[in-house]
């Protein structure tokens, strides 16, 4: 679905991303690891089209992402969760989760039917719909970003360290909707990248590893 061929990528001249080539694949639930640093974030902002790439391509479905703009990436489907969460603090969290819908032009029928499949998957964001972003903890602007994503990631969705900092009754909350997730869209592919890989516990489906920012020889294990 999503082709990484030979990707660098460099921030202030120096070359954070070195010749990645892997690729996600539908149905799959994918983590990225690896230290502070690695490149994982770098990776994440490289496919949003946040980071230019320096060598090598990026393509979903066929479509080279170099010749797409980043805000025009969500029309191929893709959801992105960044690690600060990024909420808009004057709007509701309704209309936070409901903003990419309207960038993307979908009729309000469509923003509904994802607005409801988004509460099927993160129950907890149902009572926290007519809050302000400004009135949520981090943890629960962690989950609101999760369903962010989710409303624009109708094929791949990526998930930056959405771990880090969670409480464990909500670590365990968060969890249990990539479980639920995976199951109600087997055919979407998440992608979710941490430092700590005991957070991920039994999640992944497959792992891989980026060591300053290279592929781990070996270390694409499946589960």
């Amino acid at each position: 679905m999503l082709k990484i061929d030979n990707a660098s990528a460099r921030i202030a001249g120096i070359t954070v991303l070195r010749d990645i080539t892997t690729e996600f694949k539908p149905g799959q639930l994918l983590a990225v690891v690896g230290r502070n640093g690695a490149g994982k974030t770098t990776l994440l902002r490289a496919i949003m089209g946040l980071l230019p790439l320096s060598s090598g391509s990026i393509s979903i479905e066929g479509h080279d992402l170099s010749k797409i703009p980043g805000h025009r990436r969500t029309e191929y489907g893709i959801g992105y969760a960044p690690e600060d969460r990024a909420m808009f603090p004057t709007f509701t969290v309704e209309e936070n989760l409901r903003l990419s819908c309207e960038v993307l032009g979908l009729p309000r029928a469509e923003a509904d039917r994802r607005l409801a499949r988004v509460l099927e998957v993160v129950p907890q964001l149902e009572p926290m719909l007519v809050r302000s972003g400004a009135a949520l903890s981090g943890g629960q602007g962690k989950m609101a970003a999760l369903g962010r994503a989710l409303m624009a990631g109708t094929r791949l969705v990526l998930l930056d360290e959405p771990f880090q900092g969670l409480a464990p009754v909500l670590a365990n909350q968060y969890a249990e909707s990539l479980r639920k997730l995976h199951q109600l869209s087997p055919e979407l592919c998440i992608v979710v990248t941490e430092s700590n890989r005991s957070l991920l516990r039994d999640l992944p489906d497959a792992t891989l590893t980026l060591e300053r920012g290279e592929l781990v020889v070996g270390e694409l294990a499946a589960h």
